[in-house]
């Protein structure tokens, strides 16, 4: 059932009210309130979806029930219902987080529209919480030991700053968590992440995949088409594994950065964007620069902030989080057995030198858990982990 609340203190009103959205969908369960102070009540001891509230009201009105919920309930929608003459106050109201105002005596398809759409933008409001509470857990970074907790906190330093960030480490350490969190915790969150390996590019399209490019660039150009620095604007670009860009592509990338412009491949106009870039890269990025395989100018644009994630193998107390971990997500993620792993097994884990780092742990536990015993033991962490 769909739980309304109006709150009303002219019955006449309430009644009339009632009636139409009981008539309109018996799917909605509609509840009354004779003023602020008893709306107030009802709705912190039920969970509404949506509330219609009079403006003016003796005692607690309207403006002071709104605000009293958005302080704790942000997407749970008002409809507010104003006599004529409270224009202003209901403007107010939509400032204070109001879906819609309706004059008195209310129009009966202006309102019925109101409370659908209204129910519908708070169901997509939570689809889109639901979402991103999902990503948050998705990329978030395992672990508890000093180095770890090193990066939450330079993570939470850097993140709400507009400095460009330069994440290095291994394969399989988790650079693009990193990356990730960085967008999560900006002031960029609620526009795009967008993300390229530049390593997975030929080097021959990997300007057209940055830039765009217009009809007629080259042969395949059959349409113009944006790049990833414009799909990417008032967000966060991620340029993974940046050592693989060829020069022509960095001198290009370093160009946006200084001019937050980028022109398409075949094209001569200034496209203006507004991007955070956030590269990563598991190379020597000196030694590229000393072999000439990277620009020294670039290097020093991109590496604002430097960010190091260390190996698997310098952070062994944090392997029973990851095992932990890695269990409950592949036990929900594959439907596979949840197995225990006895003090000994993750001994015995914590002492392999773990080269593909937690990329390949993860491997090793979805082993276990499909070809392991229950619980895992010493002998089957010999028996299917690397040698």
């Amino acid at each position: 059932m769909i739980k309304i609340l109006i709150i009303e203190d002219e019955e006449p009103i309430r009644r009339v009210l009632l009636r139409i959205l009981t008539e309109e969908d018996s799917s909605y369960e509609v509840h009354e309130a004779f003023d602020g102070k008893d709306g107030l009540k009802k709705i912190n001891n039920n969970n509404y979806d949506l509330i219609l509230c009079d403006i003016k009201m003796p005692g607690m009105d309207g403006i002071e029930v709104l605000e009293s919920i958005k302080v704790s309930n942000k997407t749970l929608p008002f409809i507010m219902l104003t006599g004529h003459g409270n224009v202003s106050t209901a403007v107010e109201a939509m400032k204070l987080g109001a879906y819609d105002f309706i004059s008195k005596p209310p129009d009966l398809n202006r309102l019925l529209n109101s409370v659908r759409h209204a129910l519908e933008n708070k169901n997509l409001v939570s689809e889109n919480i639901i979402l991103k509470k999902q990503v948050a857990r998705k990329y978030h970074i395992i672990g508890e030991s000093k180095a770890i907790k090193a990066i939450h906190d330079l993570i939470d330093k850097v993140a709400p700053t507009e400095a460009r960030v330069l994440i290095t480490g291994e394969n399989g350490t988790g650079k693009e968590l990193v990356a990730h969190n960085l967008h999560q915790k900006s002031q960029r969150s609620k526009s795009p992440f967008v993300e390229v390996n530049c390593a997975a590019i030929p080097s021959e399209l990997i300007e057209s995949e940055l830039f765009g490019h217009i009809k007629g660039a080259f042969t395949s150009a059959i349409k113009d088409r944006s790049g990833k620095f414009e799909s990417a604007n008032n967000g966060t670009l991620f340029l993974d594994e940046i050592a693989d860009m060829s020069l022509a592509a960095q001198a290009k990338v370093l160009r946006a950065l200084e001019e937050n412009k980028v022109q398409r491949v075949g094209g001569n106009k200034d496209i203006s964007v507004n991007v955070r870039v956030i590269a990563a890269t598991n190379k020597d990025l000196n030694l590229e620069i000393k072999n000439g395989n990277f620009r020294e100018d670039l290097f020093h644009r991109l590496a604002v902030i430097l960010i190091e994630v260390p190996t698997l193998k310098s952070r062994k107390d944090d392997i029973g989080l990851l095992v932990e971990h890695f269990v409950n997500t592949l036990s929900k993620d594959q439907g596979l057995e949840i197995k225990r792993f006895d003090s000994n097994a993750v001994e015995l884990l914590k002492n392999y030198p773990w080269s593909g780092n937690i990329r390949e742990l993860r491997n090793v536990i979805e082993r276990l858990m499909i070809l392991g015993n229950n619980p895992i033991t010493s002998e089957n962490i010999n028996q299917f982990a690397p040698k």
